[in-house]
């Protein structure tokens, strides 16, 4: 018979950031069990599930070596409802548990089954309003005449009152500067500019 282990995965959303956030709950947690552990750590978007970490996770889980996948919040596997939901039923037929600590979420049960399905569709509901801001802010530079594909080399670009007022609205709206700077066509060392103004 298989040893399994539990896989602990944190995840983080750039290089610059690291895992300490995540990492007291989850070895608190982790030194109340009686079953091997085995940690799996990513810098990596949520955006895409192709994530090296995560690629060596779902590795062992085909190959029958892991009983559960620990979290500390449903958000560190990613953003959209139908890819958690795919994950929930995958983790299902596999006989796989997934547990969430800060959600309070384990899928080994009836209600905990419920609790993620809802929470996916709230992170994928927030996910949907962000991006309405974003192309409400487009539509906005857009009126006011601004226009994407950048300029010439060499040309040194005039920002306008309007493109400052949609950055600093966006970015109150909690907006990232990647995400602002492709609403209003600035590049992000403008956009990093205009915020510490």
């Amino acid at each position: 018979m298989k040893l399994k282990h539990v896989a602990i995965y944190l995840r983080v959303s750039s290089k610059k950031q690291d895992h300490r956030s995540q990492e007291p709950d989850l070895k608190r947690w982790a030194e109340a069990q009686d079953e091997p552990i085995m940690w799996y750590r990513d810098k990596a978007t949520g955006r895409t599930m192709d994530r090296p970490a995560w690629n060596r996770l779902e590795a062992d889980m085909r190959l029958g070596k892991i009983s559960a996948v620990v979290v500390w919040r449903l958000d560190r596997l990613g953003r959209t409802c139908s890819g958690l939901t795919k994950l929930f039923e995958e983790l299902r037929d596999r006989r796989v548990n997934l547990i969430s600590l800060k959600d309070a979420i384990d899928l080994s049960t009836a209600s905990g089954r419920l609790l993620a399905h809802v929470l996916a569709s709230v992170a994928e509901y927030e996910n949907e309003v962000r991006g309405e801001r974003i192309r409400a802010g487009q539509a906005v530079a857009r009126t006011n005449g601004t226009t994407w594909g950048g300029s010439e080399k060499g040309r040194r670009l005039k920002v306008t009152d309007e493109q400052v007022k949609v950055v600093r609205r966006l970015k109150r709206d909690g907006e990232g500067v990647t995400a602002i700077a492709r609403a209003t066509g600035l590049s992000r060392p403008t956009v990093y500019r205009i915020l510490h103004e």
